[in-house]
């Protein structure tokens, strides 16, 4: 990828922006207090050297410090997509589609949503992932090619709509 002076913008629906923000809380306020209290706890009982629990405290600490600053980070550069910029016609951040894997005949459902918020697992696939990047813009009745690793794809749009 290029770098073209541009910061990535961090495109999500307002679902994904208010997760993050509760679990940025969450840490803040919570995680720091509770690990704090590790720490001061495994300092009391003397010789660190050998302290097991100081260092999975401190360990914990690191880890959720890293986590804020990925976050904020994150939010940083987010920009929320509202329902009003989602137009139902055609495949965009912040959309749900129904799609016909031609091969398979087999129907799938997915929500499109920014690359921070993806989950397959869940239904929500990123504008960046081979399927969500073919599928950009175009509308119900088109038929899309998808070019991944394991090969080529034929997917009929049944449906775009707005998420909620």
């Amino acid at each position: 990828m290029e770098h073209t002076g541009q910061i990535k913008k961090n495109i999500m629906t307002y679902e994904g922006l208010k997760k993050l923000e509760d679990e940025l809380q969450e840490l803040k306020v919570v995680k720091r207090k509770e690990v704090a209290q590790k720490i001061k706890e495994a300092r009391e009982q003397g010789d660190l050297s050998e302290n097991a629990e100081y260092d999975a405290a401190k360990a914990e600490q690191l880890e959720y410090e890293n986590r804020i600053e990925e976050i904020e980070a994150i939010l940083k550069h987010a920009e929320v997509v509202t329902e009003e910029d989602v137009d139902p016609n055609k495949v965009q951040i912040g959309c749900k589609i129904r799609i016909l894997d031609k091969e398979f005949n087999e129907e799938m459902e997915y929500k499109i949503v920014g690359s921070t918020e993806a989950n397959s697992l869940k239904g929500k696939i990123s504008n960046e992932s081979p399927v969500g990047k073919a599928l950009m813009g175009h509308k119900a009745g088109d038929t899309v090619t998808v070019e991944t690793k394991s090969g080529k794809f034929k997917y009929k749009l049944l449906s775009v709509e707005r998420a909620n």
